[in-house]
């Protein structure tokens, strides 16, 4: 890479909670960057900010990841802007509260969309340049619910996609070894965001004890440390890698009881 090109971040989901801190975060690194999600003027001011306060360049591309063009024609966009994408951080994501069968099949198809399909997507369009230039980061946002050994009643499909952008990001981590390019997967528990009222359950979650939640920007932070060291799979907070590893060593039928009384308390039921 030449030493007068800045290097440039792609960040999707970046309106808000994890995205927004992960743009921040860059943006304090030095980064130029690419910011993509549906609202375009959360978009549009966040990004007047980060070049007011850190003299970056930035490009705002509204984009519903939920068309399956999306990804394609976000990097025409990037490609067309003349920036490569250094940094990519997968983090757009949402949930489906409550029953599987409250849902119409388009509605998670929508789902799929956007939480497998385009991270699977866009990926695959950055890498040759990052391989090609010798370096590269990908971050892809996972969650503590693919870490888990028993999934929450309701949000049906929310555990399963994570668990595909875990072992997605793990092969690939083992696939760029050597070509400058490292891969983390972050899997954050709860993370003080809008992602729960968009799901209408701030109520209940609220009432978990405060040692469960983190900041969305140490999150971010902490990720992205993790990523420069190489670190492939992250979970950020000692009390959810205390989760994980309990959810390994309790016997399946006990894991299963405490999922079941976790989704009564926060759980959207119908």
């Amino acid at each position: 890479m030449s030493e007068d090109r800045k290097r440039c971040a792609l960040v999707t989901g970046a309106s808000s909670g994890i995205g927004e801190a992960f743009c921040r975060e860059l943006a304090a690194g030095g980064f130029d960057l690419v910011l993509t999600a549906r609202r375009q003027e959360r978009l549009g001011v966040l990004a007047e900010e980060l070049e007011r306060g850190h003299r970056i360049k930035t490009l705002v591309v509204p984009t519903d990841l939920a068309d399956p063009e999306a990804p394609r024609q976000l990097l025409a966009a990037v490609g067309t802007a003349g920036l490569d994408v250094d940094v990519l951080v997968n983090n757009a994501g949402y949930a489906l509260p409550s029953h599987y069968l409250d849902y119409p099949w388009e509605r998670h198809a929508e789902f799929i969309q956007v939480l497998l399909i385009s991270v699977a997507h866009t990926t695959r369009l950055v890498l040759p340049g990052m391989v090609e230039r010798g370096w590269g980061r990908v971050i892809n946002v996972a969650s503590l619910a693919a870490l888990l050994t028993s999934s929450i009643e309701g949000h049906t499909l929310y555990a399963a996609a994570k668990a595909f952008v875990l072992k997605m990001s793990e092969s690939l981590a083992l696939e760029l070894d050597g070509t400058g390019v490292k891969v983390t997967v972050c899997c954050p528990g709860y993370t003080y965001s809008e992602f729960h009222d968009v799901m209408g359950n701030r109520e209940q979650v609220s009432e978990l004890p405060s040692f469960m939640w983190m900041d969305a920007v140490e999150v971010a932070r902490k990720t992205i440390d993790a990523a420069e060291r190489g670190q492939v799979l992250f979970v950020p907070g000692a009390t959810n890698r205390a989760l994980a590893g309990l959810s390994r060593l309790l016997p399946k039928a006990l894991t299963l009881k405490i999922s079941a009384q976790v989704s009564k308390r926060t759980g959207k039921q119908t």
